[in-house]
């Protein structure tokens, strides 16, 4: 796959980004320069090493509508369901970078600020509407739009209600005017949505649903609270699982201790604000520093010097390399096959039914995290894509042949490209099949049987392959 970027354009758009910082920023930490986003393939492609360009994809700003192949299908095929995994917007950090200034960041929506969308007014007035909302506890208490002149820690901005307000309205465009997925008269029934207990995942749903279905009837809406970001349900415990997450982490711990340049930044940086090396890195500072990045404030600075982009390019550096090797080592792929199942297996059996023609749960929606999404695409083979970026999309279509009513078919899409066939479960069908998607019935022998072959060992189901011996 290729990048949707002109080899001049990137290269303007890189050298602006780093003299972006520590140029002072604009009120509300906007910048007064508007930043076009760069589009590339974000599916299955070599590992690119331009650690600014990386973190520009992951800001992910939002500027004109974005090319993407959802509903793409040949006129005789039928869209039957829709299943959306999204990562929440753009928030504010969860860690701070000790003795430093919190980023001033704005977390009131205001209409006339960048970033803008049309919608974003009656999406305030809508949520204002919303206090009497019926939404599974804990969910009932957390609030439906951000509103603080200060960002508090983890709380989604603007910028992130706007991107999922494009998101919905980019897949009512595709579903509901050109597929008519809904009826007009779409009841609460036909909708399935759930979050974690997280406010900005709560809210990035309600963003996406009104972007999805503007104006909506607060009666016909109903969130499910679901405890873990793996969205385990009732499935969560899982020795096994745990043990590859530990094994996981261990490498991670490996390849940092190798890594002398970023150890020797971290030192760098702990003099700056006057910590020690490990407290500053158990500060995850590059969760803060992406905050600065993305929302064009400058890093901070002491009477000791300045963090600066220097420090930023070796950290997200390490970002790109650790993600590399993740894949090489493969112990993140047996923690995601196991940790993706449950949610898997619960797609797989909502589309089943659908095929039965159940009217239910036509379209369903997992507002979630990072953590969610990515062993999700790791499960599913796709091991090259790119780290879940604020407001990243992952969506399975259900299709049926009417020519072929009993057929049903399958497309994957992760923010806008089709990457059904790069899947470990469909990456050869289409040599033998003229069809543009893949047989639903590939994706349920993958999470029946497949995922726990990938694993090794005898195990034939979830409980045997979590709970096996001698691993």
């Amino acid at each position: 796959m290729r990048y949707f970027i002109k080899s001049m354009e990137r290269s303007v758009w890189l050298s602006s980004a780093v003299h972006l910082i520590p140029v002072s920023a604009a009120k509300n930490g906007v910048s007064s320069k508007s930043r076009k986003r760069i589009l590339p393939d974000p599916a299955t492609e070599p590992p690119v090493t331009d650690p600014i360009y990386e973190a520009l994809l992951y800001c992910n700003i939002p500027s004109v509508a974005e090319h993407s192949m959802e509903g793409h299908a040949p006129h005789h095929f039928k869209l039957v369901s829709v299943h959306v995994f999204i990562r929440h917007g753009d928030r504010y950090p969860l860690y701070v970078i000790p003795k430093t200034k919190r980023p001033e960041i704005d977390c009131t929506l205001v209409a006339n600020r960048k970033p803008y969308h049309p919608k974003l007014e009656a999406f305030v007035n809508h949520m204002s509407k919303g206090s009497g909302a019926s939404f599974e506890s804990p969910l009932n208490s957390l609030p439906l739009y951000p509103n603080h002149p200060l960002c508090e820690m983890g709380e989604l901005t603007q910028t992130g209600v706007v991107q999922h307000l494009q998101n919905g309205q980019l897949l009512r465009d595709i579903y509901l005017k050109k597929h008519k997925l809904l009826p007009t008269d779409w009841s609460a029934d036909q909708l399935y949505l759930e979050t974690t207990g997280k406010s900005r995942t709560l809210q990035s749903g309600l963003a996406l649903l009104y972007g999805f279905l503007p104006d909506f009837d607060w009666k016909k809406i109903y969130f499910r609270h679901q405890p873990s970001a793996l969205f385990c349900s009732g499935s969560c415990y899982c020795p096994v699982r745990n043990q590859y997450l530990e094994k996981e982490q261990r490498r991670q711990y490996l390849l940092r201790l190798k890594n002398n340049q970023l150890e020797k930044t971290y030192g760098e940086m702990a003099k700056i604000v006057d910590i020690p090396t490990k407290q500053l890195r158990a500060a995850n500072p590059i969760d803060s520093m992406l905050c600065h990045f993305c929302h064009n404030v400058s890093f901070p600075c002491t009477r000791n010097g300045c963090v600066d982009m220097e420090h930023f390019k070796v950290i997200k550096t390490h970002q790109i390399e650790d993600e590399k090797e993740r894949r090489e080592k493969k112990l993140y792929l047996g923690y995601s096959l196991l940790g993706a199942h449950p949610i898997l297996n619960q797609t797989i059996s909502r589309m089943q039914r659908a095929t039965e023609g159940r009217k239910e749960e036509l379209f369903a929606l997992y507002s979630a995290h990072d953590v969610t999404l990515s062993p999700v695409l790791s499960a599913l083979g796709l091991s090259e894509a790119r780290f879940p970026r604020f407001a990243a999309r992952l969506i399975f279509e259900l299709w049926q042949d009417r020519e072929k009513p009993s057929e049903h078919s399958v497309r994957i899409l992760y923010n806008g490209v089709d990457v059904t066939f790069h899947t470990s479960f469909c990456q050869d069908h289409h040599k033998r099949s003229p069809k543009p998607m893949c047989p639903l019935e590939n994706l349920v022998h993958f999470v029946k049987r497949d995922m726990f072959v990938a694993l090794g060992g005898s195990s034939t189901n979830y409980y045997d392959a979590c709970h096996r011996e001698g691993f």
